[in-house]
Parts: structure tokens; sequence; C-alpha cells
């Protein structure tokens, strides 16, 4: 069937990373197995209750100070920012030109404080422009209590959306996303190392 619809991964995708700055960041504060805690252990579960809205602001972080002996509020929220960048223009002209001809989503895991700060840097960029001004809807893991690569979130986000998977193309920079997303009958497009969405063809079936 032709694609109607397609739903945007945002870090990686739309906006610029750079998770190590993050991990450097938390060094300096004095986590030096910060890099470990991120993808491991006690932090994982932290950072992924975070990340699906089980626990608040001031609960995560609590979380970050304790990492990094007691740093400031306004210390940890900094570093733990740190990872975000910039939007290139040119993905959200490219936007501009996708919306004639298909219905645009944005799905994205992460958090509050992020949100916010992102959210800001796109404001700032684009003229007091929304960032969820350019999609017919977004989703954001923390505020629907579901995240990428499970199944039930892309479930989710299809009947929120009232979408058709067979005529919806989820494009994200994770396999694993892509994977999940597959599962629950969306086509996907992962986007590769080194690659971005002005390298991928848009003529799409």
């Amino acid at each position: 069937m032709p694609t109607k619809n397609i739903i945007f991964d945002l870090g990686g995708v739309l906006l610029n990373l750079d998770i190590p700055k993050t991990v450097q960041a938390f060094e300096q504060l004095g986590a030096p197995e910060f890099s470990k805690l991120f993808g491991l252990g006690r932090a994982e579960s932290f950072l992924k209750a975070y990340e699906v809205g089980y626990i608040n602001d001031d609960e995560f972080i609590t979380d970050l100070q304790q990492l990094t002996g007691g740093k400031s509020r306004d210390e940890v929220v900094h570093a733990w920012n740190a990872m975000l960048l910039d939007f290139p223009k040119e993905r959200i002209d490219l936007l501009a030109e996708l919306r004639k001809k298909y219905n645009l989503y944005l799905f994205s895991n992460t958090n509050a404080i992020h949100l916010s700060s992102f959210a800001k840097t796109f404001s700032d960029t684009f003229n007091g422009a929304s960032l969820d001004g350019e999609f017919s809807k977004a989703w954001y893991s923390h505020l629907i209590k579901l995240r990428k690569p499970d199944v039930e979130a892309f479930e989710f986000i299809i009947k929120d959306g009232g979408l058709n998977p067979s005529e919806s193309v989820f494009i994200d920079d994770a396999l694993v996303n892509v994977e999940g997303a597959r599962k629950a009958g969306l086509n996907g497009i992962h986007l590769e190392p080194g690659k971005t969405i002005l390298d991928l063809d848009w003529n799409l079936s």
C-alpha cells in the first residue's frame, strides 16, 4: 500500500546528539563510572524509569546528585543536557517538503528535562516555532509511559494516531527500534551510521 504516514525518531535523526558529552560531563562532576552506569545496572533502571515517567524530575535529579557526590541541581541538569546539540536547518526544511505529501509524526524515547531543553533549542533556532507543530502528533516516552523498542509502544501510537501500519513508515537510527516497529506491523527504515535523513530516498512506495 502507498505510504501516507512517516513517523520520525528525534535524537540522531532530527536532533544531533553527542552522548559522550554527557558521560564526560558526569565524569568531571565526580562520577567516573557514569559510562558503565549509563547502560547497565542501577543507573539504567532509574534512567529507564525516568524515560517512561515512573519517577519525577526531583527523584531523577536526586539520583544524579547521589552519583556525583551531591553536586548542585543546576550542575547535574546541565551535564544531563550536554548530549543535546542542534537541529540542522536543512532537516527541518525537509520536513516542510515532506508535509506536502505525507502526514508526519514524532516518537521519541526522552524525558521531561530533555524535552524542555530541546523544545527551547528548537524555538530559539526557528524564530519561536514549536517542534510539536511540525507534526500531526508527537509522542514522548515519558508522557505515554511506553518506550521503544517495545512492541506495545508502537501498538499504542498506531492506535492513538489512527494509523494503518501498512501505510506508515518509521525511521530511527537505532536498528533495535526499527525492528520493534516492524514487529508491530509498521514499515521500518534504519538510518545507518554516518547517514542523515537527507540521504534517504523519499520516493516512498
